[in-house]
């Protein structure tokens, strides 16, 4: 009798765990079985958006647009970081050791393959011009004022020795061309242009360009372009460059994830991008006070979007301020 009932407790777990692996595979396939769940896949996998953006996007109601998104979340096919008082969605990673692996693959592969509706994609840039103005109409506004706001957050001779570390990694040659985005006062292209010959500094905003080269009245070896990143012609720089600095700027950026992919593009093979920038905190202040897109990153963020762009991760230090922010510098290799 007891070896009887052993057999059937076995028999009973082995059925319970068919069960739980069928229904989470029905759960799973029955929020991909809606074309709207879909392209909602297909946007988010190169970025990532809060429920309102979404609902624009999508031209939508927000519940509805929240429905599809508990579904989808519910089936482990999105993920969520909370940015303050706001929760932004994006495609949640296949791990090898997930369960049904090999499917979210070949579904994420299928996804990728579908084409992005031009009505979409013209919201979706509506939508980065919004942030993005958002950050350049504070800083023209706030020009004067730069130095001081800076220093509400930081300032870079608190972290320079550790940045300074970093580029020294990179054993790059007098002789490279360098380029950082979004200079502010100067402090780190007077640094730059200490080590390297060619210098380009990029921004977006004519007035805070101006205002960087007044500060850097007599630095002969730096090109100055107005520019936004996204919109930059690799023509315009006439070469690949050897490494990209994004001093304090990648928060202010419409979109992280396309930035790093379009930096891939202006390096050549083996160039390096360096980031300086806050980790995650939930001071929303920030965005009004100092003109932040977003409320620093997740260290785990930068790796997985720098790699989907085609970096591999070399370096990462972190740095702790008496104010409660946390710093990171990472040094990324251009494959």
């Amino acid at each position: 009798m007891a070896l009887s009932s052993s057999k059937e407790s076995k028999k009973s777990l082995a059925a319970l765990e068919a069960d739980h692996d069928s229904g989470s595979l029905a759960t799973l396939c029955k929020a991909a079985s809606d074309s709207l769940r879909l392209d909602i896949m297909r946007v988010l996998r190169s970025d990532s958006f809060g429920v309102q953006e979404l609902a624009a996007i999508f031209a939508m109601p927000q519940p509805g647009m929240s429905h599809h998104l508990k579904i989808l979340s519910k089936a482990g096919l999105l993920a969520t970081r909370r940015q303050g008082n706001s929760i932004f969605y994006r495609h949640e990673l296949i791990r090898e050791e997930s369960e049904f692996a090999d499917f979210l693959l070949a579904l994420h592969k299928a996804i990728a393959d579908l084409p992005l509706r031009p009505e979409y994609a013209a919201r979706i840039e509506k939508i980065y011009v919004g942030r993005s103005s958002q950050s350049r109409l504070y800083f023209e506004k706030h020009v004067d004022q730069f130095e001081e706001n800076q220093g509400m957050l930081c300032e870079l001779d608190q972290y320079w020795p550790n940045l300074r570390e970093i580029l020294e990694l990179t054993k790059l040659p007098r002789a490279s061309r360098v380029m950082e985005v979004g200079p502010g006062q100067g402090a780190l292209l007077k640094e730059l242009g200490k080590r390297y010959r060619s210098i380009v500094a990029l921004d977006n905003s004519g007035q805070m360009l101006a205002f960087t080269k007044a500060q850097l009245a007599g630095e002969d070896r730096i090109e100055f372009i107005k520019d936004s990143l996204e919109d930059l012609d690799t023509k315009v720089l006439g070469e690949r460059l050897d490494a990209v600095v994004l001093n304090m700027v990648l928060h202010h950026m419409s979109s992280p994830q396309q930035a790093m992919q379009k930096i891939r593009q202006l390096l050549r093979a083996g160039g390096f991008l360096i980031i300086a920038d806050l980790c995650s905190h939930n001071q929303e202040w920030a965005k009004s006070s100092l003109g932040d897109v977003w409320l620093g990153f997740d260290p785990e963020d930068l790796k997985t979007w720098a790699q989907a762009a085609g970096f591999h991760e070399e370096q990462s230090l972190y740095l702790g301020l008496k104010n409660g922010f946390q710093i990171q510098l990472k040094l990324f290799r251009a494959l």
